[in-house]
């Protein structure tokens, strides 16, 4: 069994409705995140590759053009721009062409926030 993590960057803007620090998240404002999508498991004999990194690679451009300067609050079925739903969009966005698809986890480095979503087989 072997994962393959590969991360892609991305800057986006929203606002956030909450009650800790409340006034400077529902004004809108940005953040520059890292998002790490982690496959797991058995290298193809052929190959000897979990998936083809280029193959991947273009698999996470799609994921990162749609978020990528974008007004997260204004992208459908993201939901508040948090990074747990973050998380799960991506899942969502990879997963049906990913199988072995194991975790996305999105991190704020200027905060040291992570989150990571293991997903659910059927999404």
């Amino acid at each position: 069994m072997f994962e393959l993590t590969k991360e892609f960057r991305f800057d986006a803007a929203h606002t956030l409705e909450r009650d800790v620090n409340a006034e400077g998240s529902r004004r809108i404002h940005g953040h520059s995140y890292r998002a790490e999508v982690t496959l797991r498991g058995d290298p193809d004999p052929q190959s000897g590759m979990i998936i083809d990194t280029s193959r991947l690679e273009v698999l996470l451009q799609d994921a990162h053009e749609a978020l990528d300067h974008r007004f997260l609050d204004e992208i459908n079925d993201l939901g508040p721009g948090t990074m747990e739903n973050l998380c799960a969009y991506i899942w969502r966005r990879l997963r049906p062409q990913i199988p072995t698809l194991h975790s996305v986890a999105v991190l704020r480095d200027s905060t040291r926030d992570r989150v990571t979503y293991f997903g659910n087989i059927a999404t």
